[in-house]
């Protein structure tokens, strides 16, 4: 059976498994993507899209589209919890697109889902029909959906997400709470005069704690992420109502543009944050993962969203290569090609949970430090300037396939 032949299911319609199906469609596949929620409602607010992720959109004739709604940012700027006091500033801007070839953008969940859906060919999502189960056979796998009833498919894609139910038929754990949550919401842009004149995303550390906001939806919204320790049970994953009260009280004390953001919002939802540990395959024979059903991982790079186009990128191009009646030996190349990078951001996200958080003393003073001696693109040059679907020989296990660095284009 030729790859354009196979017949291939993607459960989870985010990010990852649309983009994966649009792929996929244009290499001539046979493509389904079944998604549990009945209508398409983007859960959450604001989402950073870092040149490695962008440049898989542009090949997707996205580009224009992005830049209707999406806000170019200027800077990443680090300032102190209280005083406010600079920490560092990291240009992006123009100097992205010239060194990367694509923009670091800021942009509405919703403005992204209407990106991706609108890229999507008709007739291949499944709306209102989620997995519950899967049963690898052989020859085929039966995805038994939420709706009653049972199909087949070659191969199957998981896309769905942390909570992933197809992970389950490739790796037996759970998901891990990092004893952190987060509220987000959306301000009018007014709350943060600056944003107008310099468009950029602002973090704030603090102990315990840490503020990032943005603009978004072509500069008119602010988005805001507050994240702080959280002991407590989680509650889980999906999107739960937060009070704004709460936001006022944790931040007490923080500098007053801080407090403003976060006490500006008329509504915020609070979620739990979870990733799980690393496992040592993303794959069986017919069933495989990728984004957070795959390496879910803590928000504190933003790359949850930009490294699963990363994914959609490499498995689209390891199933279009594959030999005939070798889908498996296509998944294996992606699990090998794609396992040492996740495993790197994964890590380093959550080393980034810690050092994020410190209380004020001598590890913050030398934060702050190693923080102020790179403000510059060249230390993000491992993970902006990564070309994920470029590397066309899968290494041997165990050896890291090199990131290559883009160099700065006419």
């Amino acid at each position: 059976m030729a790859p354009s032949k196979a017949q291939v299911a993607i459960v989870g319609g985010g990010v990852a498994g649309l983009v994966t199906a649009t792929l996929l469609h244009g290499h001539g596949m046979d493509v389904r993507l079944f998604e549990r929620t009945p209508v398409w409602g983007a859960v959450g607010a604001g989402i950073q899209l870092s040149p490695n992720g962008v440049r898989v959109l542009h090949r997707l004739g996205l580009a224009d589209a992005l830049a209707r709604t999406a806000v170019r940012a200027g800077a990443v700027e680090t300032r102190r919890w209280d005083d406010g006091s600079p920490i560092s500033r990291v240009p992006h801007g123009t100097l992205c697109d010239e060194r990367f070839g694509a923009p670091y953008y800021l942009i509405h969940r919703a403005d992204l889902q209407h990106c991706l859906v609108s890229a999507v060919p008709e007739g291949i999502v499944e709306l209102g029909r989620g997995c519950t189960r899967l049963v690898e056979r052989p020859d085929t796998v039966e995805i038994h959906l939420t709706d009653g009833s049972v199909t087949t498919a070659d191969l199957v894609i998981g896309a769905d997400g942390v909570h992933s139910v197809v992970r389950r038929t490739v790796v037996d754990d759970a998901p891990r709470h990092s004893g952190y949550s987060v509220h987000r919401g959306l301000v009018p842009a007014g709350v943060v005069p600056s944003f107008a004149r310099d468009p950029r995303e602002m973090f704030w550390l603090g102990p315990g704690r840490h503020v990032t906001y943005y603009p978004v939806a072509g500069g008119d919204t602010v988005h805001f992420s507050a994240v702080g320790a959280d002991p407590g049970t989680p509650s889980g994953s999906s999107s739960a109502p937060g009070a704004v009260e709460d936001l006022d009280a944790a931040f007490a004390g923080w500098h007053e543009e801080v407090r403003r953001v976060v006490t500006a919002a008329t509504s915020v939802t609070r979620w739990d944050l979870f990733d799980r540990d690393m496992a040592d395959r993303y794959a069986t024979g017919r069933v495989v993962l990728l984004g957070d059903a795959a390496h879910p991982t803590l928000p504190y790079l933003s790359q949850g969203a930009n490294q699963a186009l990363e994914d959609a990128a490499v498995l689209a191009r390891c199933l279009k290569e594959a030999r005939p009646g070798d889908l498996t030996g296509a998944v294996r190349r992606y699990e090998r090609l794609r396992m040492p990078r996740t495993a790197d951001v994964h890590r380093r996200a959550r080393a980034l949970g810690r050092t994020f958080h410190l209380p004020d003393g001598t590890h913050q003073e030398r934060r702050d430090r190693e923080m102020r001696a790179r403000q510059d693109l060249e230390h993000l040059d491992w993970l902006y300037g990564h070309e994920a679907a470029a590397t066309t020989t899968a290494p041997e296990p165990g050896r890291e396939p090199s990131a290559g660095r883009l160099t700065a284009r006419p």
